[in-house]
């Protein structure tokens, strides 16, 4: 598998695999333009819809209902001893629907946290950066 980085000017940066193109731009106040989220929005963004697919198939395969189902993601952010802000914590909030299934309460949540991008997290991948002249 492989992905592209491209450099569209300014402050774009974009990835490219499988036909899609996925723009990243930087805010006004970091010298961008602001046309699309930063790398760092489509990171949280990634947390939030990688539960959010786990939830909507649990429902899916159980015949459930999704409709008014949505999640709230929350982030809160901590400087560490050398003063760098970092994420400390990420907390998903699972709005039911009316009339969901109380006897699926708790595998829903447990379906979240199932989540491929949170493992990846929790089990970080070896990470290989080189740099070469074409």
């Amino acid at each position: 598998m492989e992905m592209k980085i491209t450099f569209p000017g300014g402050k774009k940066v974009n990835a490219e695999m499988g036909g899609m193109v996925i723009p990243t731009d930087q805010p006004p106040e970091a010298g961008g333009e602001g046309t699309a989220p930063s790398p760092f929005i489509y990171f949280l963004a990634s947390l939030g819809t990688c539960a959010g697919i786990y939830v909507l198939s649990f429902c899916q395969q159980r015949g459930i209902a999704s409709e008014g189902m949505s999640l709230t993601q929350r982030m809160e952010f901590a400087a560490d001893e050398t003063g760098t802000v970092r994420l400390s914590r990420l907390t998903l909030d699972i709005m039911l629907p009316s009339g969901f299934p109380e006897k699926y309460r708790n595998a829903i949540v447990k379906t979240a946290e199932l989540c491929t991008v949170k493992k990846v997290l929790i089990d970080p991948p070896e990470f290989v950066i080189t740099a070469r002249m074409p």
